[in-house]
């Protein structure tokens, strides 16, 4: 079908686009009110005008473009990838208003790399930032590792017909209830559970490695928001080497996992069966795809003395395959470690964790396809010819592997690959070693957030905008996007 707007339908993807907006300035209220409680005088205005534009750009979109047709998935898919660039733009005015970005740019990087749960980093002198700006950056990656879109609307709308369009458009592929609301509410409600389980978890270690209760307090919620949501942010410029305690690497590795856990998976585990951790197709692949990278990791070290490596690479992979970005190395991400083991990182990021999660990249779902469909073929070439077998796997159910899903699976995998290596080739072009630009482009398309020493707020501008779209487009999986620049061309033409 040729997607052919009308002037209608840009008033109605407006109007959706305001409801977001004021989605996204009452969640700034809570940066406000942390600068209340702890009398941070200057962040608290700063605070006060990213709401007040913030809240008045969505008003003004939601008088004057009201709805003029019936909702349709070109509305949402427009919506949903022009709203992820509007929270970007918006979130970075009381980042860049704090003073620690170079320019406005690096703040909307920033911002986009918390709401794409990311975690590449341009900001300076973090480690004295404000107790309600450092909440505010974290907070970005919670509301969006949980989908703030979906979020907004659950405040702003109960139109069913509109949650599912956005909901489709996040790139979350699984429904656990018929009902996308009833979905949203079940992710929310295990996020929150495992919210209390991990800030109790985070205060108790960090204050036993001598911080201060309240400080505890406040870089538990802020370390669960980025292990959960697997985005990476740290209130300091070492990430998780500046703790170092291994209570707390031990207790990052558990939230990250459970991040990159398949939400659908939760509520199976929850509700119907437990033992559908041991048979789940995606956990399998996971195990697989994990100790075979491992096992690259190691290979080199074989003979030698490691012991200090041997800690730091598997944090490392675990880090890179649930796709948050920490790091317990201190110095550089990867300072010591052979190219084997820095191809293993990368094919990590790459792969990423499970669909309808919070992590990036390719997903364990379709790698798992895409093995499956090579071991299929390979059956077939052994078995007399007119032998016919039906290939399955199990993931909550037995499904069969059928042509659309593995079409599916080719067609995401073909268009990751072409967008790591583009931007790379881009890096490469600027001048930078062509291993560093591969592991930093991969990082920011599958929003992970480790990175080889290139992002820094010296970097060209050019790369800069290049990461953030990248970003952009690993977050959402390249439909919405594509829908976008259908929609656009379609403005031009006429």
């Amino acid at each position: 079908m040729v997607i052919s707007p009308t002037k209608k339908d840009l008033s109605t993807i407006l109007n959706l686009l305001g409801r977001l907006i004021l989605g996204l300035s009452f969640f700034m209220l809570v940066p406000l009110f942390v600068a209340v409680a702890m009398a941070e005088s200057s962040p608290f205005f700063d605070f006060v005008i990213g709401v007040s534009l913030s809240g008045a750009f969505g008003l003004i979109l939601l008088i004057f473009f009201p709805i003029k047709n019936e909702i349709s998935w070109i509305h949402t898919f427009f919506t949903v990838s022009l709203g992820w660039l509007f929270f970007s733009l918006l979130g970075a005015i009381p980042l860049f208003l704090s003073g620690h970005f170079g320019s406005f740019l690096d703040a909307c990087f920033e911002a986009m790399s918390g709401f794409a749960t990311t975690g590449l980093i341009l900001i300076q002198d973090l480690d004295h930032l404000s107790f309600s700006h450092n909440t505010w950056r974290h907070l970005t990656m919670f509301i969006g590792g949980q989908g703030i879109i979906l979020a907004s609307l659950s405040i702003l709308s109960q139109a069913k017909s509109v949650a599912v369009g956005f909901y489709l458009g996040e790139a979350r592929q699984e429904k656990i209830f018929p009902n996308v609301m009833g979905t949203a509410r079940f992710i929310w409600k295990v996020s929150f559970i495992f919210l209390i389980t991990g800030v109790a978890a985070y205060s108790l270690i960090l204050s036993k490695i001598g911080l201060p209760i309240l400080k505890s307090v406040f870089q538990a919620f802020w370390l669960f928001f980025a292990a959960f949501d697997t985005g990476g942010f740290t209130p300091y410029k070492q990430s998780i080497a500046y703790y170092h305690s291994f209570q707390l690497e031990i207790a990052t590795i558990v939230f990250m996992i459970l991040g990159a856990f398949n939400f659908n998976l939760h509520f199976w585990l929850w509700h119907k069966e437990k033992k559908e951790i041991f048979k789940n197709f995606e956990i399998k692949t996971f195990l697989f795809t994990f100790f075979s990278l491992l096992l690259l990791i190691y290979l080199p070290f074989l003979g030698t003395n490691f012991t200090g490596l041997f800690r730091g690479g598997f944090y490392q992979l675990i880090s890179a395959h649930t796709g948050c970005g920490f790091t317990n190395l201190e110095g550089g991400v990867l300072m010591g470690f052979p190219l084997l083991s820095i191809l293993a990182v990368i094919f990590a990021m790459m792969i990423g964790g499970g669909v309808c999660s919070t992590t990036g990249g390719i997903k364990l779902m379709r790698i798992g396809i895409i093995f499956k469909t090579i071991f299929a073929e390979v059956k077939r070439w052994i078995m007399p010819p007119n032998a016919v077998f039906k290939e399955k796997y199990h993931h909550l159910n037995n499904l069969l592997l059928s042509n659309k899903r593995i079409k599916d699976a080719f067609v995401i995998f073909i268009l990751f690959i072409i967008t790591y290596v583009a931007g790379a080739l881009i890096a490469i072009g600027l001048g930078y070693p062509g291993i560093a630009a591969l592991f930093e482009s991969v990082s920011a398309t599958a929003n992970v957030g480790l990175s080889s020493g290139i992002t820094s707020p010296d970097m060209p501008n050019l790369l800069k905008v290049v990461y953030i779209v990248q970003m952009w487009v690993g977050r959402l999986e390249f439909i919405a996007v594509f829908v976008t620049l259908g929609v656009l061309l379609s403005f031009f033409k006429k």
